[in-house]
Order: structure tokens, then C-alpha cells, then sequence
């Protein structure tokens, strides 16, 4: 039987959701306590990976177990995990289904604090700039829908094309958040998205910087890649 599992966690306590030797990472930790409640070799498959220090609001994976779930699996999962990872639900899902291929939209965040403080960095980025919200927004529209964005991607693939549905950018008291909603996310993509964003606020660049980096591709160009602490995983939906 094939199960479906949605779960959060704070990055900064795993080195990112992969598993990897001789480091903590979200897939071990979880595959840990759901072969420990099941008493059977739990592995799972995600949504997508995330990096180090990203955090996840609502990420999902899905694994194969040949029982009956527990009544009370998820309260045994999260009293394994002690809060390390939460465990939000857990659903049946037919033999077919992929945690990965499956995907129709993902939602990140990036949350930029624009009142300069080092206390919480684990949580969002700071930044002495004063941002002008004007320009992002309209930046932003560059984005939308389906382009090549190479200029925007860390590593090399084969295909850099992606479609963003919808890109959000707010103020709430001393910080800016910035939502992107997209069919898939590459390597490092959102980052680099809110580094550019963040690039045309303090006027490091102008939005045609940002139309000719989208137009032209073959013409590499790198703006601000901002760090990894900022960025959530908001949902992932089917």
C-alpha cells in the first residue's frame, strides 16, 4: 500500500532533506522513525529535495507499506521525532501515485527583514537596504509564466524552461515577504528569483537587467543569490 505524508520542519537542524553520509538530514530522520513505529524498512520518496538550512512548512513524500497503518501513527511519529520534524498527515493513495511526478504547483517563501538583526538569521534574511517595493512589483510580472531561466538556475541541466503561476510580494511590519508559486523549481531558482528581486529594490540593477537576463540566456549574467535560511517550503499541491 502506497501512503502519502505531509510534514514540516526547521531546516536549520538538518543538512538539508537528502540523505547523505555522516550528516543529518530530514529523509534518514524520518525513514528512521517510520521504520521504528512500523517495525519494517521504511523508505521514502519527496516532493523535491531542499538545501540546507531551508525550512518546510508543508513538504510531502510518499512511501509503501505492506500493513495497515496504526490508529495513532501519526502521535507515535511525532513523539519519535520530538518536534524535530511534525508530522501534519497521512493519506492513502493508490499504487500509481508519485510525491514527485505527481506535483501540479509548489509554493515557496522568502522572507527578507529589512529592520537589520542578527538575533533570528536563522529564519530570514537581513538586510540594512531600504527596498523599494514599486520596482520588485514590477519586476515581478517579468517572471510569470513559461520561460527559459538559465541566468536564474544553479548547476547545469539540459532543460532550464519552468512556468511561475503567480509571484506575491508584501510588507508586514519590518519584513518582506516574497511567495512564488510555480510548477517546478530548479536548483537554487527561488533564490536566485527573490536575489533578483532584491537586486532591482536596492537599485543595484534596473528591470531591463532583469528582461534581458530572461530574453537571452546564452548571455550568462548572475545577480544576488540569497541565502538559503530565508526560504520555506510553503505547500506542494496534487
Amino acid at each position: 500500500m502506497r501512503y502519502l505524508i505531509y510534514f514540516s520542519y526547521d531546516g536549520s537542524l538538518f543538512h538539508g532533506l537528502e540523505r547523505q553520509k555522516n550528516v543529518k538530514s530530514v529523509q534518514k530522520t524520518l525513514e528512521d522513525a517510520l521504520s521504528n513505529v512500523l517495525k519494517e524498512n521504511i523508505v521514502i520518496k519527496a516532493s523535491g529535495r531542499t538545501d540546507a538550512l531551508v525550512h518546510a512548512l508543508k513538504q510531502s513524500a510518499h512511501f509503501d507499506y505492506k500493513g495497515k497503518l496504526p490508529y495513532n501513527i501519526k502521535n507515535k511519529l511525532n513523539k519519535v521525532l520530538k518536534k524535530e520534524i511534525v508530522i501534519k498527515k497521512i493519506k492513502r493513495k493508490d499504487s500509481h501515485f508519485h510525491a514527485r511526478f505527481n506535483v501540479k504547483k509548489k509554493i515557496y517563501r522568502y522572507i527578507i527583514n529589512i529592520d537589520y538583526n542578527k538575533k533570528n538569521d536563522h529564519y530570514y534574511f537581513s538586510t540594512k537596504y531600504n527596498l523599494d517595493l514599486k520596482k520588485m512589483k514590477e519586476c515581478k510580472k517579468l517572471f510569470l509564466k513559461k520561460h527559459d531561466f538559465h541566468n536564474f538556475v544553479s548547476g547545469d541541466r539540459i532543460n532550464y524552461e519552468s512556468y511561475i503561476y503567480k509571484i506575491k510580494i508584501k510588507k508586514r511590519n519590518n519584513f518582506i515577504i516574497m511567495e512564488f508559486v510555480g510548477k517546478g523549481f530548479y536548483r537554487y531558482m527561488v533564490r536566485h528569483l527573490a536575489g533578483a528581486l532584491f537586486d532591482v529594490g536596492r537599485g543595484k540593477v534596473n528591470i531591463k537587467t532583469i528582461k534581458d537576463m530572461l530574453d537571452y540566456p546564452s548571455i550568462p549574467k548572475q545577480l544576488t543569490v540569497l541565502p538559503a535560511y530565508g526560504l520555506y517550503l510553503v505547500d506542494v499541491k496534487y
